[in-house]
């Protein structure tokens, strides 16, 4: 599980908003937690911009580029570079690899007139204090106003990672299409599962303890593999 990514410095952050750059990145076909993806189904790359909630954070769309080629080209043309997700290292963004150094959750949501979703960034805020470092969580808002995200985080006083998705392009790559949605991960970035709905704290913490759980099942295998 842990060899998924190696975890390369990078340039600079490229506000690169590139819808599923090849066919068939994201899951299995359908929607996210309405129907199954592969089993052990590697995440694909992104970064996108951290949201503090104090005005200054980074701007610009994600980067879903899951290779330094913008062309299906091999090898890659010079003129044709560009930085990979995951090689990017820019302050103030987070790269969903940045979570695969332990089991990890990540709530994909939206903001607008029903407000059980930002009601659910308030437990997933509270389930992440919880938890300590043992799991890495991202809360990822797609497709909203930053300064109504800004004014949540500051708000709500969230000290979970909260990421801001402009255009959608990472919704569009996990092919998430109800709010909440929550992606579970083993460590190294592979998914252990996927669910829609909201949850209440011990809901949440139960999936958590689920994943924690498979987690260390995992490791007894390969450790006795």
């Amino acid at each position: 599980m842990r060899d998924r990514y190696t975890v390369a410095v990078g340039l600079v952050f490229a506000a690169v908003a590139v819808i599923a750059v090849v066919n068939g990145i994201g899951g299995g076909g359908g929607t996210l937690g309405l129907e199954a993806q592969p089993r052990h189904w590697p995440l694909p790359e992104f970064a996108v911009p951290l949201v503090s909630g104090d005005s200054e954070g980074l701007e610009g769309d994600a980067n879903v580029a899951q290779d330094d080629c913008e062309t299906s080209a091999l090898p890659c043309p010079d003129e044709s570079r560009r930085t990979p997700a995951c090689r990017v290292r820019t302050p103030r963004a987070i790269r969903v690899c940045d979570l695969f150094d332990r089991p990890s959750v990540i709530s994909f949501w939206f903001t607008g007139k029903d407000g059980r979703c930002v009601e659910q960034q308030d437990v997933v805020n509270r389930v992440a204090a919880r938890y300590g470092g043992r799991v890495a969580f991202l809360s990822l808002e797609i497709g909203g106003d930053r300064g109504e995200v800004e004014d949540l985080v500051r708000e709500r006083d969230w000290a979970m990672p909260v990421g801001f998705d402009r255009d959608g392009a990472v919704g569009s790559l996990y092919r998430v299409g109800i709010c909440p949605t929550f992606a579970y991960a083993f460590p190294g970035g592979t998914l252990h599962g996927a669910g829609i709905g909201q949850l209440d704290f011990e809901q949440l913490s139960g999936r958590v303890d689920d994943l924690l759980q498979a987690t260390t099942r995992a490791e007894g295998r390969e450790g006795r593999g």
